[in-house]
């Protein structure tokens, strides 16, 4: 598997939703690359694939009110209540890194993608070029936590 610490960072990055009511500011540790999953339910999030990259919890500040949801007995989907931007996925058992959207944050633009999961699961018209570790659902699974019955 690719080893983050070559893209780990410490530094400032703004981002927003798309009606500018949520705000975030990194400032502090984060990994400057995305990892995509093609799971059923970050379809049905995203529209597409969901990707994100992890933030420090002490590195962020929200600014603006921001609507959870608990998609798993593990997990939160953030997103604005205004304009519906999604927001950050974040594991909600212990003191987890946030795995922002890198969509919201221009400071993301050239961060290059380092992993891909549930590849066996990805639409035609979601398929990701590029040199970089992938998983199957299986492979995926075998080692990390999964919601059961992750079916379309």
């Amino acid at each position: 598997m690719t080893d983050i610490s070559v893209y780990r960072r410490s530094g400032d990055l703004s981002g927003r939703c798309l009606c500018g009511s949520v705000t975030i500011e990194i400032s502090g540790s984060h990994v400057a690359a995305v990892g995509a999953c093609h799971c059923a339910m970050c379809r049905r999030w995203s529209g597409m694939v969901m990707s994100g990259f992890d933030v420090a919890p002490e590195a962020v500040t929200v600014t603006g009110k921001v609507s959870r949801y608990a998609s798993s007995n593990f997990a939160e989907r953030a997103f604005c209540p205004t304009c519906g931007s999604h927001l950050w996925f974040r594991d909600t058992r212990d003191d987890a890194p946030y795995e922002f959207v890198p969509g919201i944050f221009a400071g993301a633009d050239d961060f290059p993608l380092i992993s891909e999961i549930y590849i066996d699961r990805a639409p035609g018209y979601a398929r990701l070029a590029g040199d970089h570790p992938k998983k199957t659902r299986a492979e995926y699974e075998a080692r990390s936590l999964f919601v059961e019955g992750d079916d379309p």
